[in-house]
């Protein structure tokens, strides 16, 4: 596939999950590293390098979110562009770790670019307050897909023309570049994934679970366990935890049923005066 296609095919990809996640469905899952870099590489014909970036970039960008209308990091653009380059330059694991560098930079970049569209959409605020006024949801919903759309298209023509008209001079910079400058990139990339899970780890880090994340680590390092079969293992202690869990709370539960029980048996079985309950 030519460079021109794939920059068209990215655009396109770009503006599909852009505009299915913001005007449809307003799930940000869609627009994770994890669906895009699969669906791109599953067009740009390379399935196989898109799962597999697709899982990296996800470690990479997880622990970063968009709070309060901030952009950090455009997950989406990074991961489209990366895929593209990836793909474009051969899918090699040397171009796979300097792929992961150069979409954190390309996220970075983006961000500020698609806080910049939200807050010109945000202008529109008044004309959405008076549609919803009048009561007119066909209307503010089709109008609402036409100005996503209409501020979307620039983002994608950038990302497109990234692909198709930059990977091939990034290509061509990359191999100019000395030995030790690839080395650095390649080495940034594979630390990408560690900082990316750090991030993560310290926004959910708890004291009683890193038991856990130490036996993971020696799980996969010392005893060269598979990820799944570290999954496995995580997701039965997890069911027993929860089912020992369950039954702890089934015995306290049935133990206050049985004390309320027990203090209401005398007051039902002590005699009755009947004629006090006659004259009542």
């Amino acid at each position: 596939m030519s460079a021109a296609t794939a920059g068209i095919v990215c655009g396109l990809v770009y503006l599909l999950i852009y505009v299915t996640d913001n005007a449809f469905i307003s799930w940000d899952c869609t627009t994770r590293p994890i669906v895009v870099a699969p669906l791109t590489g599953l067009l740009l014909g390379d399935p196989v390098t898109g799962i597999v970036m697709g899982a990296s970039l996800e470690a990479i960008f997880m622990g970063i979110s968009a709070i309060g209308g901030s952009i950090p990091s455009d997950a989406l653009s990074g991961s489209i562009i990366a895929v593209a380059y990836v793909v474009l330059s051969g899918g090699d694991q040397q171009t796979m770790t300097t792929g992961l560098a150069l979409a954190t930079g390309i996220g970075a970049i983006m961000g500020p670019v698609n806080s910049l569209v939200r807050t010109l959409r945000g202008l529109l605020a008044p004309y959405w307050e008076k549609l919803a006024e009048q009561c007119r949801p066909g209307r503010f919903f089709a109008m609402n897909v036409l100005v996503i759309v209409l501020t979307t298209l620039p983002v994608a023509a950038v990302v497109g023309l990234g692909v198709g008209l930059g990977v091939d001079a990034l290509q061509t910079a990359l191999d100019a570049c000395p030995t030790w400058v690839i080395t650095g990139l390649s080495a940034g990339g594979a630390m990408m994934t560690a900082v990316g899970l750090g991030i993560l780890l310290s926004m959910v880090w708890s004291g009683k679970l890193a038991v856990f994340f130490f036996v993971g680590f020696v799980l996969t390092q010392s005893l060269g366990l598979p990820s799944l079969g570290v999954a496995v293992i995580g997701a039965g202690l997890a069911l027993f935890y929860f089912f020992v869990e369950k039954d702890a709370l089934d015995t306290i539960r049935g133990r206050s049923a049985g004390a309320q029980t027990a203090e209401d048996e005398p007051a039902a079985m002590a005699p009755s005066n009947s004629d006090e309950d006659f004259f009542a």
